[in-house]
C-alpha cells in the first residue's frame, strides 16, 4: 500500500528486524465450547427422570437423564445429555442395565450426534417377543428406552420435527379425522387409549397400529408411511 509523505524528509534510518516494535496480534475469535470426554462434570447438573412400566415386571423402571449446559449464558448456549441411570426393585436385570447405563453415558461425553442411539436402541428385540403398549408395539425393554431417550432429546432441542413436511402432516391430519368419523373415537386397548382407529394395523416402520386405508393405499396415520409413495 503506497503511503502519501506530506512532510519534508529531514533524516532517516534503516530499523532492524530484531529492532522493529512488536506488532500486536488481533485476539483469535473465541470458539464456543463443544461436548467432549474432557468437559469436567460441574457439582449439579439438570435432569429429569422418566418411570416405565412394563408387562414384563411388576415394578417399574425409573430412568434419569441429566444434561450439562455449555457456553451458559451466551447465543451458543446449548443443552447436552452427559449421564443417565436407571433405578427400579426389579434385580433380575441389573448387571446389564450397570453396564448400559454406563455405554449410553460414554457415549453422551464423547459429544457429537448422539441421536443414533435412538434407533440403535430400537432395533433390538426380546427373543421372548415385545409388548403392546398404547396401541404401539415395542420389541424390548431396551427398545422402550430408546424411546425415553428419544423424548429426553426432543424436550432439550437436539431432536426437532417428526421428519414430516407441511404438505404430509395435513394429509395424515385430514385422513385421521376421516377415519375418525366412521369408525368412532378411539378405544383403550392394549394397556392403553390409542388415538387411532380400532381398525388400524401395525405399522412395520414406527411399530405403531396406525395403518388404514387411505384413498385405496395403506397409510400410517403416525409416520406417514405409505405403500404407494
Amino acid at each position: 500500500m503506497a503511503i502519501q509523505i506530506s512532510k519534508k524528509i529531514t533524516g532517516y534510518s534503516v530499523v532492524k528486524p530484531e529492532e522493529a516494535p512488536p506488532v500486536a496480534a488481533a485476539p483469535a475469535p473465541e470458539l464456543p465450547m463443544q461436548m467432549h470426554e474432557s468437559v469436567e462434570r460441574p457439582t449439579v447438573l439438570l435432569g429429569a427422570t422418566y418411570k416405565i412400566r412394563t408387562p414384563l415386571s411388576e415394578h417399574a423402571l425409573y430412568v434419569t437423564l441429566n444434561d450439562i449446559v455449555l457456553n451458559e449464558g451466551t447465543s451458543h448456549e446449548q443443552r447436552r445429555p452427559f449421564e443417565i441411570f436407571i433405578n427400579s426393585k426389579n434385580m433380575d436385570h441389573f448387571q446389564w442395565i450397570v453396564a448400559l447405563t454406563r455405554i449410553i453415558s460414554s457415549v453422551f461425553r464423547k459429544g457429537g450426534d448422539v441421536t443414533f442411539l435412538v434407533e440403535e436402541l430400537r432395533s433390538v428385540f426380546d427373543p421372548k417377543g415385545g409388548y403392546f403398549k398404547r396401541g404401539k408395539y415395542t420389541p424390548s425393554l431396551v427398545a422402550e428406552l430408546g424411546d425415553v431417550i428419544e423424548s429426553h432429546l426432543r424436550s432439550i432441542g437436539i431432536i426437532q420435527g417428526d421428519g414430516l413436511d407441511d404438505e404430509q402432516r395435513e394429509f395424515i391430519q385430514k385422513k385421521h379425522a376421516e377415519a375418525t368419523r366412521k369408525e368412532g373415537p378411539a378405544v383403550a386397548r392394549d394397556g392403553g387409549d390409542s388415538p387411532f382407529p380400532p381398525s388400524a394395523q401395525l405399522c412395520a416402520k414406527c411399530h405403531v397400529k396406525a395403518v388404514v386405508m387411505a384413498d385405496g393405499c395403506l397409510t400410517c396415520l403416525s409416520c406417514g408411511d405409505s405403500k404407494c409413495g
